[in-house]
């Protein structure tokens, strides 16, 4: 499959994954007897057991284990790999011995690669469990509800800020990243996945076309990451500044008053 290019291209896959049709197998394990899979404007209030089980965010309610076949799945029926710090540090270091300088290039990639087909997923997903058109649902529980198995799979917590929304600009703030607590202050940001990933999802549930760009790190001694998703003029203006120096509120400040 070829990657989209223009942004005309990209805009008619960001609309393709937003009208996906609910997945019926992905909601296996968590269909009860009351769901009857309709898709409704908005989401139908029953009392008693729910038609799906959406407290699932346990370790031993969310991992399914299949001892015998060594296989791990999460409630989705997605195949799961647990690895330590050492795998991260190593895929990281090989990267960089490998293509040097464009590491943090090919894992943006990865990452916006990843959030395309995370998102495909997860609209087709969330429509079923939810019995509710995408469109329809809040912004604020359809972004937790993507959140909560990155967050017990490991990737950290997040906040997210819309303040500037209206002038597309999204600020993300994300404590406990898997990549930066594992490198340590290294004195430079490294978060280049979760910025890749986070460009695909504002850009899908946009419809625009959105980088991301991290303007502050753990890597570099702060208490937490924060990113800033806009258009590539402004993303690009930003790691401009960063490379000359800027904090992250330098960085704000500088973007706020452009």
């Amino acid at each position: 499959m070829i990657a989209p290019t223009t942004t005309e291209e990209k805009t008619k896959q960001f609309v393709e994954i937003l009208s996906g049709t609910p997945d019926a197998k992905s909601l296996v394990r968590i269909r009860n007897e009351k769901a009857d899979d309709k898709i409704r404007d908005s989401i139908r209030m029953t009392p008693g057991v729910q038609p799906f089980k959406h407290n699932y965010y346990t370790s031993e309610q969310f991992y399914q284990r299949d001892r015998q076949r060594g296989i791990i799945t999460n409630v989705y029926g997605q195949r799961i790999l647990r690895v330590t710090e050492d795998f991260i540090t190593g895929v990281l270091g090989g990267l960089e011995d490998e293509v040097g300088d464009k590491a943090g290039m090919v894992m943006y990639e990865t990452g916006y690669a990843w959030g395309m087909e995370d998102m495909r997923n997860f609209v087709k997903r969330s429509q079923g469990e939810f019995e509710v058109d995408f469109t329809k649902m809040g912004m604020g529980m359809m972004l937790e509800t993507w959140w909560w198995p990155l967050t017990i799979e490991g990737w950290g917590t997040w906040q997210f800020d819309f303040r500037e929304a209206k002038r597309d600009m999204l600020f993300i703030e994300l404590y406990e990243s898997a990549v930066a607590k594992t490198l340590g202050d290294i004195g430079a940001v490294v978060c280049y996945f979760y910025a890749g990933l986070f460009s695909a999802v504002f850009s899908v549930l946009s419809r625009k076309d959105f980088g991301c760009v991290e303007i502050q790190c753990y890597a570099m001694g702060a208490d937490h990451c924060k990113f800033l998703i806009s258009h590539a003029e402004r993303v690009n203006a930003a790691a401009f500044w960063r490379s000359q120096g800027a904090t992250g509120k330098d960085i704000m400040k500088k973007v706020r008053n452009a």
